[in-house]
């Protein structure tokens, strides 16, 4: 009877421990299946981005981000991207109109000349844009106090920088995405202005120290080239602008339909400029004034914003003075 107990127990034991390993073995497997998941996670990720300063390896997709340019306030706020801190705009308290509703509670970080990096340190970002063009000198600073990419310059064809942008905040698809849906736009609005694309549109921009002809590699520029259009010979050069421009050049203003912007700062100096060349009588003489087809446009969207989303914007201008005049 003792032996027959005995034998009996020691079943139950080696039957107990085979269902504790087995057990055991479950557990360890499901806790293995997980781990081999991770490294396919945005947080787990690490890549690398080459940018005008060098290559930066950026670890996880970056939630805390600090933009330090106009242009790429636009392209992070295009891409989905709300930043933590951005550089103030150029006109506008802080922010021009056409993005302060996207913009609750972004830190102002002073201007993209200046911007304060204090207050870049404080909101201990993962990811810090800038460009070379504006920052070359606070670069060590900047990469100190988290992963920095810079764009290389500021010129009129805001996608070169746009897809850098969207590299560095592991969202390239959706860039692509965004700069088709843009060049889709664009082939679209072609095809409904037709013969209207052989009208000679001339740029103009008064400043409270400044006047300006516009030429084509400036943001307004590159995008009436981008949709075909024709223009003025003097203006009709593979440069930004020519800046200083006295009234003898007024006849160089001249087209067959004109826009111009203010560079207004809240002092009223810019308007001045403005209302006095307009008034002038050799401005006045010109063709495309006696044909009433001058045209005053937002300094931001024309110029100054330099992004996708002024981009589009700008479209609506020319969709509006082309399509519905």
């Amino acid at each position: 009877m003792f032996k027959h107990h005995k034998f009996a127990f020691l079943t139950a034991v080696v039957f107990a421990l085979l269902f504790v390993l087995a057990g055991c073995g479950g557990t360890k497997k499901e806790e293995a299946e997980p781990k081999k998941e991770e490294p396919k996670t945005e947080e787990s990720t690490s890549y690398t981005v080459e940018h005008a300063m060098g290559t930066t390896e950026i670890k996880g997709t970056p939630k805390r981000v600090v933009i330090l340019t106009n242009e790429g306030t636009e392209a992070l706020l295009a891409l989905g991207v709300k930043p933590v801190g951005a550089v103030k705009s150029w006109t506008g308290n802080p922010w021009y109109d056409h993005i302060k509703d996207k913009m609750d509670g972004v830190k102002e970080l002073g201007t993209e000349g200046e911007p304060n990096i204090e207050a870049i340190a404080a909101l201990k970002p993962d990811l810090i844009i800038g460009n070379k063009m504006r920052h070359e000198q606070i670069y060590e600073q900047l990469k100190a106090i988290a992963p920095t990419v810079f764009a290389e310059t500021l010129r009129g064809n805001w996608k070169e920088n746009f897809m850098l942008y969207a590299k560095a905040v592991n969202k390239e698809e959706k860039g692509k995405e965004v700069i088709t849906q843009y060049d889709k736009r664009i082939e679209d609005l072609k095809a409904k202005l037709g013969d209207k694309l052989n009208m000679k549109v001339s740029i103009v921009r008064f400043m409270a120290g400044d006047v300006r002809i516009y030429h084509k590699d400036s943001f307004s520029g590159v995008i009436l080239e981008q949709l075909g259009f024709a223009r003025p010979e003097s203006q009709n050069v593979n440069d930004f602008a020519e800046k200083g421009v006295t009234k003898e050049r007024i006849p160089a203003m001249d087209g067959d339909i004109l826009f111009y912007f203010t560079y207004e700062e809240g002092n009223g100096e810019a308007t001045k400029v403005e209302e006095e060349w307009i008034n002038d009588p050799l401005f006045k003489n010109l063709n495309v004034a006696k044909q009433g087809k001058v045209y005053k446009v937002s300094d931001a969207i024309w110029n100054t914003a330099g992004g996708v989303l002024a981009a589009h914007l700008m479209l609506d201008d020319i969709e509006k003075y082309f399509l519905e005049n």
